[in-house]
């Protein structure tokens, strides 16, 4: 493997592994996408609200990334515990995930009432991101602790890898409303879904231990 395939091979490692972690973190029944869904729903400012969830949570994954590559820099110790730490709190995750299930789930947005000026949908999307402590404990805590335990120069891929996946998803759940809203209305869409997430979660909890162990 010639150096350039093995640095192009690197970065695709760790862009998928920002993907899947940060998609199997926002894909959840919630207030924000039932939000989002509500507004996709209503063709209403979607556009607005997507752009504001994602630029929002790129940016906390940015400075969770960058703010605890600093912390961590120089403290190899707690860079470990913080993987261990991390592998325990995914494995924790994906075991939630899959006992979910098991259980009866759906998503469903209502979408009664007039329209509603673009200002106050902008407070409400602000509100359901911003208020919301796991969007810090996640995005902030959990994935800038991951992420700043990468190479430096491997860093700004697992950003870009972690903010396209909020991206990705926020696009498909607004515009997508009209043809998902009745995906996401089945319990077994969320079932399978969920048995998904827990399997990409207690993948990376294992791969994150590993990381921690031999590091």
């Amino acid at each position: 493997m010639t150096p350039l395939t093995a640095l192009l091979s690197a970065q695709a490692g760790v862009f998928i592994q920002a993907f899947g972690l940060s998609l199997g973190l926002i894909v959840a029944i919630g207030a924000q996408n039932a939000f989002v869904l509500r507004q996709g729903l209503r063709r209403e400012h979607v556009s607005l609200v997507v752009t504001f969830c994602a630029v929002v949570d790129a940016t906390l994954i940015a400075a969770g990334v960058l703010g605890m590559a600093k912390v961590l820099q120089g403290h190899s110790g707690l860079a470990q515990l913080l993987a261990i730490a991390g592998a325990v709190f995914l494995t924790a995750y994906g075991i939630q995930a899959l006992r979910r299930a098991r259980q009866t789930q759906r998503l469903t947005a209502s979408i009664d009432g007039a329209k509603t000026a673009w200002w106050l949908i902008m407070a409400q999307a602000a509100g359901f991101t911003l208020l919301n402590p796991h969007v810090y404990l996640d995005t902030v805590l959990l994935v800038g602790s991951i992420g700043a335990q990468q190479p430096e120069a491997l860093q700004g891929w697992f950003i870009a890898g972690a903010s396209t996946a909020s991206l990705s998803w926020f696009v498909l759940l607004g515009f997508g409303a009209r043809w998902l809203a009745p995906v996401f209305a089945k319990p077994r869409a969320w079932q399978l879904l969920d048995i998904g997430i827990g399997a990409v979660m207690l993948t990376l909890a294992m791969l994150l231990l590993r990381h921690a162990v031999l590091n």
